[in-house]
């Protein structure tokens, strides 16, 4: 027999929710032998695992729960004991884990006979080409992600300019708090929950991953970096555009010409067999052209906080941020794999321009999976619901 492949966790872990397709909000054991799947998990969650396609159902009852209780172990020990139990009937005595598995979980079985090993690298590759189901529910994900970028554009389309130059909406201050809570409002209804979301506006949109807060003004960026996520899958979107009230200052005009550039360079070469490496020196190519300085040309031990400071992106999945990490490392593009390319320009004090899509690698390329424009002036179109 192959090791055994164990997950020890809920279903909000990407790895326990690509094999199991419902939620499950208790922790329970799911054991791989030979392919087949099994499950040691609690009886109130037997007859919906039983639902699961080729999965033999341990309830804890059936492994000595209520022995172990007897013999004096308490709730958590007894638990623990069940799932050596499982794991003896299946003749497993060596178990590959991902790197999230519980130690307390490891030791027990190690203890009881199992030998535990960690393999990052393979439970990475079980997640990079998405399923079919991943896949539709990234889809729909894309969807209110499109939404709630087209409320913003909308919000801000529609917005006055008061005497200060502060944005007003309907007579009130337009601030990233509103329209944040709007968003989630608009993933709430196409059926999506919110897994991170940035709309943050002028200085604000220089600073990596800066929530954003406060009134908008004419003539500032705006970075509307929102991922759904799709509640009954678990598939994630992350979509990014950036837009500007009233008129548009030549050093935001530029930053987007060499932004936008880079999106659509990075977009074309996208194939799998391609390593990531040479995707993001790729995106970085307009970027440094234009003399400013990115990932490839800062010094060793340098800390970038301007220009292209950040890598071109990451895969995207049962989690925002996921294998392949999108900059100079080993990883290869597969055919499966869905990235998001957001390549940026910024100046501190300032703020910049961030464009971000997600796309599918295909057997001969890729297909882009959002269709949204990418203008500074808001634009806002009917998407969702």
């Amino acid at each position: 027999m192959d090791d055994a492949i164990l997950i020890y966790a809920s279903t909000l872990a990407a790895d326990m929710r690509h094999v199991i397709p419902h939620d499950v909000h208790d922790p329970f054991l799911y054991i791989e032998v030979d392919g087949a799947p099994h499950v040691a998990i609690k009886s109130l969650e037997a007859a919906r695992m039983r639902d699961v396609p080729g999965m033999t159902v341990f309830p804890l009852d059936e492994l000595g729960f209520d022995d172990f209780r007897a013999a004096g172990q308490d709730p958590d020990l007894a638990e623990l004991s069940t799932l050596v139990t499982a794991c003896r009937r299946l003749g497993v005595t060596r178990a590959t884990v991902p790197p999230t598995f519980p130690l307390e979980v490891a030791d027990h079985l190690r203890a009881n006979g199992v030998e535990v090993r960690v393999d990052r690298e393979l439970f990475v590759q079980r997640r990079r080409v998405k399923t079919p189901h991943e896949l539709a529910g990234i889809r729909r994900a894309q969807v209110a992600a499109e939404a709630g970028v087209s409320l913003v554009a909308d919000a801000m389309d529609r917005a006055t300019v008061d005497a200060d130059g502060g944005l007003l909406l309907d007579g009130a201050p337009l601030t990233c708090e509103d329209l944040k809570d709007r968003i989630r409002s608009v993933f709430l209804r196409n059926g999506c929950e919110d897994a991170g979301m940035i709309v943050a506006h002028g200085a604000q949109t220089c600073i990596g991953h800066h929530a954003g807060s406060g009134q908008i003004f004419e003539g500032e960026p705006v970075t509307v970096d929102i991922c759904p996520r799709d509640i009954a899958s678990g598939g994630n979107s992350d979509m990014t555009r950036t837009f500007v009230k009233g008129d548009i200052d030549d050093e935001l005009a530029f930053y987007y010409d060499i932004v936008k550039k880079s999106f659509d360079a990075t977009l074309a070469a996208i194939r799998p067999g391609l390593p990531v490496a040479e995707l993001h020196r790729i995106s970085c190519e307009p970027i440094e052209a234009a003399g400013q300085p990115t990932q490839l040309t800062k010094k060793p031990g340098e800390v970038l906080d301007e220009g292209y400071f950040h890598s071109l992106g990451h895969g995207v999945g049962l989690e925002v941020h996921e294998p392949p990490s999108l900059n100079q490392n080993d990883a290869v593009l597969v055919a499966g794999d869905v990235i998001a390319i957001e390549p940026g320009c910024y100046r501190q004090g300032f703020g910049g321009v961030r464009l971000e899509d997600i796309v599918l690698v295909t057997e001969d390329g890729y297909e882009l999976i959002s269709d949204y424009p990418y203008d500074l002036v808001p634009v806002s179109l009917p998407r969702g619901k």
